[in-house]
């Protein structure tokens, strides 16, 4: 893929701002830009982007020496400030950023212009990007030119998405720790491992007719495959607890009918999302929203009452939801009503509930009436007791679940596994691994053992962006981006 024109897009958000920045990179971006300030204007006014002049191309600066005018010649990781004319008249005063290649985003020439937010200043400036030799960028295409320039490898060009999507702290963790490369790092390490037993076992192959010759230890091949396969397992379990972060931790809320589910997620939510009612079976099938406490995202849903005679068929099929909800869920809130005799139930439920193996959090409602102590509880679940009239309560009831997460426990030092694409290339460079330990217990020959670690490189290599060669993959990849971007 060559990129030999010169691009040209709106890089801040779609609308009316304070602000907007149009970004230009490409072989001819200072020629684009440089263009602009051709057009025709008044006498002693700005003749486009640059110093105020009058007929001549430089000025004389305030310590005696020449201010270039043209940006083509201005020194890089500058700035400009400038007019610019369209049709004789003033369109915006704008500030003009250089970045001469190699040291810019993309890895080439780029320029970006500052101007106000005005959807018909911004609209009118990429007409004149665009009649002076830019054309418009497709999603994604700055970044794909940074991609390819070497300035990132595709993973970290991933990152870059993911940061800006990011709307959490813990997203915003795990995408700049993945954009500067944290991620990168370990699998360059587990490739170069792989590369240098590959080359040793190809030297053998070529020293076919010396049987003798051994130059790939294979003991060290063995110990070496199993402490790869460990790191890529360890790589792809942590694709879990990623997704988790990144599209929010789901929260079931499970109990028998009437039990404060629904007044639990209102109080929550701080708003009446979940309809309450004493009547027994109200909430009929799941309700989900979204909530952040202390910066990271949680999916609360609340389900149907938990009884074993539902009342017709719609209210058994809610029931069904309810334990496909638990099952699915990272962390379970298990109600009941203190004011209820259904108490007694609770030690050989708690026993039940440990079988989800997931954290459980068993919290006794209406306390603010029947007054009693937390049940013991041990293994993944806990209990307490609350009132949901108690915005106290409410707060106790988020840290429990903020402890249940564990999410503090990502820091931006550690690789975790966030993108799908990632995770099924992990997947299959895991079972090539494999089948190189197989084939070491079985004595297969080296060409056998080469093909299976060259296609577990591969795999490793698709995630960087170093074994895909189609523009079509990196094409559907970098759509996904916005424009700008």
């Amino acid at each position: 893929m060559i990129f030999d024109d010169t691009i040209c897009a709106i890089s801040t958000p779609p609308g009316s701002g304070g602000i907007a920045v149009i970004r230009v990179s490409g072989p001819d971006a200072f020629g684009v830009c440089d263009k602009l300030s051709d057009l025709d204007a008044p006498s002693g006014r700005n003749n486009g982007v640059g110093d105020p002049v009058a007929s001549s191309d430089t000025l004389s600066g305030k310590n005696g020496g020449d201010v270039v005018r043209h940006i083509g010649q201005r020194q890089a990781n500058t700035v400009v400030y400038g007019s610019i004319y369209r049709n004789g008249e003033v369109l915006d005063d704008v500030l003009v950023s250089v970045f001469r290649a190699p040291h810019s985003y993309t890895g080439e020439d780029t320029v970006e212009i500052s101007c106000h937010g005005s959807l018909y200043i911004q609209q009118q400036l990429m007409q004149l990007l665009i009649e002076n030799g830019a054309r418009q960028a497709r999603p994604g295409e700055f970044t794909q030119r940074a991609f390819m320039n070497g300035k990132m490898d595709l993973s970290q060009a991933e990152a870059v998405a993911d940061l800006i999507a990011s709307t959490s702290a813990g997203m915003h963790r795990l995408a700049v720790n993945q954009m500067r490369g944290g991620f990168s790092d370990e699998l360059k390490q587990l490739r170069a491992q792989l590369l240098d037993f590959a080359s040793l076992i190809e030297l053998e192959l070529d020293f076919g007719d010396h049987e003798e010759l051994e130059f790939a230890d294979r003991t060290q091949l063995r110990e070496l495959a199993d402490k790869i396969r460990y790191k890529i397992r360890d790589l792809a379990d942590s694709f879990a607890a990623g997704n988790a972060i990144k599209n929010g931790i789901p929260v079931a809320i499970i109990g028998k009918p009437n039990v404060g589910k629904s007044t639990l997620l209102n109080a929550l939510l701080n708003e009446e999302r979940a309809i309450v009612s004493d009547i027994p079976g109200t909430t009929r099938d799941t309700i989900e929203e979204t909530l952040y406490i202390e910066g990271q995202l949680f999916r609360f849903i609340d389900t149907a009452g938990l009884r074993d005679n539902a009342s017709d068929r719609i209210e058994a099929l809610g029931i069904r939801r309810s334990f496909e909800k638990a099952e699915k869920a990272s962390i379970i809130l298990y109600l009941f009503d203190l004011t209820q005799k259904e108490t007694e139930e609770l030690v050989p439920m708690s026993r039940w509930l440990q079988k989800f193996n997931k954290p459980i959090l068993m919290i006794g409602t209406k306390n603010d009436i029947a007054r009693r102590s937390p049940i013991h509880t041990s293994g993944n679940v806990r209990a307490i007791h609350i009132s949901c009239k108690e915005p106290a309560d409410i707060e106790r009831v988020k840290d429990h679940i903020i402890c249940l997460a564990n999410v503090n426990k990502v820091t931006g030092n550690e690789v975790i596994v966030t993108n799908v694409r990632h995770y099924e290339a992990l997947l299959r460079a895991g079972e090539s691994v494999k089948r190189v330990m197989e084939g070491l217990d079985d004595n297969l020959s080296g060409d056998l053992l080469a093909e299976d670690i060259r296609e577990c490189i591969h795999y490793l290599g698709e995630i960087t962006g170093s074994e895909i060669a189609t523009d079509e993959v990196l094409g559907n990849i970098f759509s996904k981006f916005c424009i700008g971007k």
